[in-house]
């Protein structure tokens, strides 16, 4: 089992037992999810399930995000997307699977300015 690299366990898509597997997701968020507090919403979700990534709004009046977390995680934050903060109107949610080394760099959630 020493000679499996990450790099190795990555493609193969396997993990030892108990052993979490990183995931790492771009969200865009569609519909009035500006000026209604969004960003902070997602802040408080991600930071309460122990997720690293960013939020921002977009030119183009969306809100996008990228977080880094377990399965479990990014599941309970979707749902917490497709909800929105009250005043919000969430029409869509798009979601796209990332690559593990994406997470590099990703420290405690945060919120990005506006573009």
């Amino acid at each position: 089992m020493d000679l499996l690299t990450d790099e190795l366990i990555d493609r193969l898509g396997v993990r030892l037992e108990g052993e979490e597997r990183l995931m790492v997701r771009h969200f865009l968020v569609r519909g009035r999810v500006q000026g209604v507090g969004f960003r902070w919403f997602v802040h408080r979700e991600a930071s309460e399930l122990r997720l690293r990534g960013w939020v921002r709004n977009t030119e183009t009046g969306d809100v996008e995000l990228v977080v880094a977390g377990d399965e479990e995680g990014l599941a309970e934050l979707r749902t917490s997307l497709e909800r929105g903060p009250r005043g919000s109107r969430v029409d869509r949610v798009l979601e796209h699977p990332l690559v593990e080394s994406e997470a590099e760099g990703l420290a405690a959630f945060r919120i990005e300015g506006a573009w």
